[in-house]
């Protein structure tokens, strides 16, 4: 009788990267959709974005063990992916749908007008971060999507990290400018 196959180290191995790649995605999921829809302007294309994102870290799964952050990694990987995205010229424009009452639940005990009001204020808060410019766009949504450091952007983006706090401290200033209650 033949003793049972114990797969081999490297096959071994080659499952424990595709098993670390797909948790990392998986937990990760929220983070890097709403980062994409940010930079590519819908939910239908952050998808796709997502999509190709976890295609292209696949295809490149070999170099997963000698990546330090594999966080930054593969928001560096998403982050190409939008920019290339948001500037291709034959890409066809969408409007994403309208949220509407029937969209959005409110939570219980809110009252309608304050609910209201917090929906206004979310909706002026997205138009506005459309409105920042691509680099001010990608710091704030890598520092406030995905909870990097200051040091794990700066190695994202391969920008210094005085950079880094420049351009989220523009992006601040101008979201709450934008936000602020008028006089």
């Amino acid at each position: 009788m033949n003793p049972p196959r114990t797969p081999a180290p490297a096959a071994e191995a080659s499952l424990d990267v595709q098993a670390v790649l797909q948790e990392a995605f998986a937990q990760h999921q929220d983070e890097l959709l709403g980062t994409l829809y940010y930079l590519v302007g819908n939910r239908e294309d952050a998808q796709d974005a997502y999509q190709e994102a976890f295609i292209r870290c696949w295809r490149h799964r070999n170099s997963v063990p000698q990546v330090k952050n594999l966080k930054a990694w593969i928001f560096r990987i998403a982050l190409n992916l939008g920019r290339d995205i948001r500037s291709t010229a034959w890409r066809r424009r969408r409007r994403p749908l309208p949220e509407d009452e029937s969209m959005l639940s409110s939570r219980p005990g809110d009252q309608p007008e304050a609910e209201f009001s917090r929906r206004e204020k979310v909706a002026l808060l997205r138009r506005c971060l459309l409105d920042l410019r691509p680099e001010e766009q990608e710091v704030f949504l890598l520092r406030q999507n995905s909870q990097m450091t200051y040091d794990d952007i700066s190695k994202t983006l391969d920008i210094p990290v005085g950079t880094v706090k420049t351009r989220m401290r523009l992006a601040l200033q101008k979201l709450r400018q934008a936000v602020a209650e008028p006089p």
